[in-house]
């Protein structure tokens, strides 16, 4: 057995330890303050509690609340304190599961009372308790027989279930704080005293595995930081994000809405949020005829042996709605993707390779069924349009065309007011096609262009398709909340499926390579975005309407719509305000649907041609002439180039 390990921290430097000295020993020997911000470590890839002594050489960082898996530790340690009070609290609760989740953590129970926000109180109340004790997480590898005994006894019906899907020869772990042992991969931190705030945000049902035909459960939602100042740095954005709400402010501004009596998850746009769909539309088309993109159309519907071959029906079934059976025999599927029809126009002709890269794109309606508890407005619904692209290529052009893509797509989002980028490299995933070999030259390729751009990334372990590993981008909006929108997949399996080929230059058949990729993601998700990131206050190119003339009465309404009608011929969407309202209730109703400017006209105005200019950013900016108006809002109202 070795008595040295070597350990090669993230700056690439190697330093050796005696064998079995633990993350906790490393971490004081670097300093205080790292042993103070310590949660857990990391060796060559497998993350584990402080005090595991670590008995192998290799890559090692020790994790703190500045590391994503640090922060998913302390929420995920914080879920088990939730769970422990509630036990105590209401004895007859059943436990499910409580993972950490992208901001903070969630548990979910089964319990016959539905919980009340005086509930939620009191467990914050018991979990302050027992952090204040300094709760321990012990963690203890048992025989999964004893592991079922123990919960079939508490009467935990859900642990006993999944017990029972853990693979034959893997290890079952429980770790216990205080009196509640819960079965649980680890790690967590040291102890509760870590703790230091932490709030309970909210209460949801959810059925168990996210399955509506299974029971629904009580999901509790929470929060928890190392400091006092990070939990109200969060509440405070918490409320401005409740204020940024794209449901309300969809609402608000009569930008879209959703019916139950017309479908869950399927999106009316009304003519202000239509208005603003277009004009994204119009500059997607444009940009992407100017980067060589080929136009096309294809059907929302396909037989049911398309989806066989692409593989959809062996893995994405789940997602999709059911089948239908028409008259002439065929069961058709409405569509969840539309990379097969795209595949079906590249097989029309006998391709060369002087003919590619050939670039198809498409704003494609797609279908995919969403389990009802996940719905959420814009960002997951059932109908949506995908900005769609296919490029088909040689093996030898496949970096120059991902690192394009990879460019465009940061151009595209910076068009819209977007800056600052969270960049990961998704990799194979458990459920996939595909030799592993493929994967690797294709997780390669994808990582060499990365590399060559130059922008830090992280890595998605098993984020991948199931068809092939992927690049996601996602925006950073006005509070620094991620959003997902570019992803450009590798497939390397549907070019094999459908065998589709292309003549080299020596005469023989050859596989081309194949990319998916969307930029802007669906527009619904996008919109959402672009809706909570302006808090409505849209940029003037993307307001439905740019300005709104108010005359100030009756009398020089006429003026008003001379004004409105010199406007309009410009090209300006401009709207007319005449009604029988007082000055000042037309202004503040301007105000309040976010329009950027206002040309309010009295008789100053109409005597002299001119307007008084005012803007919702900057409030009166004095009389101008008309025509120094038009041009204003000319310039300030041109999409990007």
């Amino acid at each position: 057995m070795a008595t040295e390990i070597e350990l090669i921290f993230p700056d690439g430097n190697p330093v050796f330890y005696p064998a079995g000295i633990t993350g906790k020993e490393i971490a004081e020997s670097i300093g205080p303050g790292l042993a103070k911000a310590a949660l857990a470590v990391e060796i060559n890839g497998e993350k584990t509690d402080l005090d595991t002594p670590i008995a192998e050489s290799g890559d090692f960082r020790v994790l703190t609340f500045d590391d994503d898996e640090g922060k998913r530790i302390f929420w995920h340690s914080t879920s088990h304190i939730m769970a422990e009070a509630v036990r105590a609290l209401f004895p007859d609760t059943k436990i499910a599961i409580g993972p950490a989740i992208d901001q903070g953590f969630y548990y979910d129970f089964d319990r016959d009372e539905p919980f009340t926000p005086d509930d939620l109180d009191a467990i914050e109340k018991k979990m302050t308790e027992l952090i204040a004790e300094g709760r321990v997480f012990e963690r203890r590898e048992v025989k999964r027989k004893e592991a079922i005994e123990r919960f079939e006894k508490e009467g935990e019906i859900y642990k006993v279930e999944l017990i029972g899907e853990i693979p034959a020869g893997e290890k079952v772990i429980l770790y216990t704080s205080g009196e509640f042992t819960d079965l649980c991969r680890g790690p967590h931190i040291p102890d509760a005293s870590r703790i230091k705030a932490f709030k309970l945000l909210s209460i949801a049902g959810a059925y168990w595995r996210g399955d509506e035909n299974e029971k629904m459960l009580q999901r509790i939602y929470g929060i928890s930081f190392p400091k006092r100042s990070m939990l109200d740095d969060y509440l405070e954005k918490l409320e401005e994000a409740k204020a940024r709400d794209h449901r309300k402010i969809g609402k608000e501004l009569d930008l879209f809405s959703i019916h139950e009596d017309i479908g869950p998850g399927l999106v009316l746009w009304h003519p202000n949020g239509a208005i603003i769909r277009d004009l994204i539309e119009d500059y997607w088309r444009r940009r992407h005829r100017q980067e060589g993109y080929l136009p096309v159309y294809t059907p929302h519907v396909g037989r049911a042996q398309l989806w066989e071959t692409s593989g959809h029906l062996g893995f994405y079934t789940e997602n999709m709605y059911p089948p239908m059976e028409f008259e002439d025999g065929g069961i058709y599927y409405v569509r969840p993707m539309n990379c097969p029809f795209h595949i079906a126009i590249y097989k029309t002709r006998i391709r060369s390779y002087r003919d590619l890269p050939i670039l198809y794109s498409e704003m494609g309606a797609d279908y995919r069924y969403e389990r009802s508890g996940v719905l959420h407005g814009l960002l997951r619904v059932r109908g949506f349009t995908m900005d769609d692209a296919h490029i088909f290529c040689t093996p030898e052009q496949i970096l120059d065309e991902v690192m394009k893509v990879y460019g465009f797509s940061l151009e595209i989002l910076r068009s819209f007011g977007f800056e600052d980028f969270g960049i990961y490299l998704s990799t194979k995933p458990e459920k996939c096609v595909g030799e592993a070999e493929r994967w690797e030259q294709a997780t390669d390729a994808l990582r060499q262009a990365l590399d060559k751009m130059g922008l830090p990334y992280k890595v998605d372990k098993g984020g991948g398709a199931f068809y092939g590993p992927k690049i996601d981008i996602k925006v950073k909006d006005a509070l620094g909340r991620e959003w997902q929108t570019t992803t450009i997949q590798f497939d390397f399996n549907e070019p094999e499926r459908f065998d589709i080929t292309y003549i080299d230059e020596d005469g023989q058949k050859k596989r081309p390579y194949m990319v998916h990729r969307a930029l802007l993601g669906s527009l619904e998700r996008f919109f959402a975005c672009l809706i909570e990131h302006y808090a409505g206050n849209f940029p003037m190119w993307l307001a439905p309407t740019q300005v709104v003339v108010v005359p100030v009465s009756d009398k020089f309404s006429d003026y008003g719509k001379s004004v409105h009608k010199k406007l309009v011929s410009s090209g300006i969407r401009a709207r007319l305000d005449d009604r029988p309202e007082t000055i000042g209730y037309r202004i503040r109703e301007a105000e309040t649907a976010k329009i950027p400017y206002m040309v309010i006209v009295g008789e100053r105005e109409a005597n002299s041609d001119t307007g008084s200019l005012r803007s919702h950013a900057h409030g009166d900016l004095g009389s101008m002439s008309i025509e120094e108006i038009i041009t204003r809002l000319t310039d300030e109202g041109k999409p990007p180039a």
